[in-house]
């Protein structure tokens, strides 16, 4: 083993470690009222910034760890193994998407006021895109913000944002020249507690209970010049270049949540018992089980690839829909085969593969389709 690599697996290890005790101490223990009641305390962001779990890849100036890519994206995946996929969706948008956006393409003042405050959960952040009528085609979007002087007068709404009810910051998509289509958009850092924002009532969702998911509201809101992100009309470019480390975090859900729901499955067909034997004793079992884990290991196998390629800032935008629409799919259809092995049981909330179930159906849908995902491998291949 190279000794790069030895170095890094035992910063992931000495991390995993952290990380499973905080969840089995912090969260384990209230994960399911918090579920109950379809909210996850705001100060639970607090706790895991005073645990150093947030922006963990980030400079050590803002007060980050500064620890490898693969420990971020690794607390993900033991979140989602852990069947907190909730939690780890709300991570994803903090931690792994929003937060890169600032230190990528905002400036110093901007990284500067940010990036500490969202390292200790005094702020928590979400990004907002998606419109009623604009989900996949982000160029559709409605959403305004026109200069006044040294302010803009944001206008518009959006839907389905993580973390959008409690959100502190949220980085807004909008139009400055509605004329322009793709090349109008712009991105701002908007500060929600500013006058002419507000949020409707949190949106009741299948599955995911815990995670907030908000539409939010703009009215005549004024923000300043300085909540700008990058330059003005260069949105949609920048959305193009943040969102491959986006649909990377889905994959790593993905293979982390196929894995706990394979491992709870296991334990269950070794234990329950059917015709005086286990139901792992049943040849149907045994090929199910082993379909399952040859398909998840496959996908392990391309987020492994392309987590290379992404260090070394060669993953291109089709690598990335490739994984997401592989390990998405693998998902659904491996979580899917784990309930059946429960029989009815599985279709109980007494049993945890029923929030497996319900849990990963939105990942085929958010960060991209896997319909999108098809269309961005297609063009690659034989153009529009």
């Amino acid at each position: 083993m190279h000794p790069a690599q030895q170095s890094n697996n035992e910063e992931i290890q000495m991390f995993r470690d952290m990380v499973l005790r905080f969840l089995e101490q912090e969260v384990l223990p209230h994960y399911e009222s918090w579920e109950k009641n379809h909210k996850m305390p705001r100060e639970m962001w607090n706790v895991m910034g005073s645990a150093g779990m947030l922006l963990v890849d980030f400079p050590e100036k803002y007060g980050a760890a500064e620890a490898s890519f693969d420990v971020c994206q690794m607390i993900q995946e033991e979140m989602c193994r852990l069947n907190l996929h909730g939690l780890g969706t709300g991570y994803n948008i903090h931690a792994n998407i929003v937060a890169p956006y600032i230190l990528h393409i905002g400036n110093q003042q901007q990284q500067d006021h940010w990036l500490p405050k969202m390292v200790s959960g005094e702020v928590l952040t979400a990004i907002a895109m998606t419109e009623p009528g604009a989900g996949s085609d982000l160029a559709g979007i409605r959403t305004s913000a026109i200069k006044d002087g040294d302010d803009y007068i944001l206008n518009g709404s959006k839907t389905f944002i993580t973390n959008g009810n409690q959100a502190d910051m949220v980085i807004v998509c909008a139009k400055t020249d509605p004329q322009a289509g793709a090349k109008g958009i712009s991105l701002f850092l908007v500060d929600t507690s500013l006058a002419g924002y507000s949020t409707g009532k949190p949106i009741e969702k299948i599955g995911q209970h815990s995670s907030d998911t908000a539409e939010l509201f703009f009215e005549n809101m004024r923000i300043p010049k300085e909540a700008l992100l990058g330059e003005e009309g260069k949105g949609f470019v920048y959305l193009m270049q943040e969102l491959p480390r986006e649909r990377l975090g889905c994959a790593v859900q993905a293979i982390g949540h196929a894995q706990g729901a394979l491992d709870v499955t296991c334990d269950y067909v070794q234990e329950r018992k059917a015709f005086g034997q286990s139901i792992s004793q049943f040849q149907n079992t045994r090929f199910k089980l082993a379909e399952c884990k040859t398909e998840l290991e496959m996908c392990r196998a391309l987020l492994e690839k392309h987590m290379v390629k992404f260090s070394r800032g060669e993953m291109t935008v089709t690598d990335a829909a490739m994984l997401k629409l592989a390990a998405t799919e693998m998902q659904l259809t491996m979580v899917n085969e784990c309930l059946q092995l429960f029989g009815g049981y599985g279709y109980t909330e007494e049993y945890p593969i029923s929030r497996f179930y319900r849990d990963a159906r939105i990942q085929t849908i958010y960060a991209g389709t896997s319909e999108i995902m098809k269309e961005v491998i297609a063009r690659d291949i034989v153009g529009r």
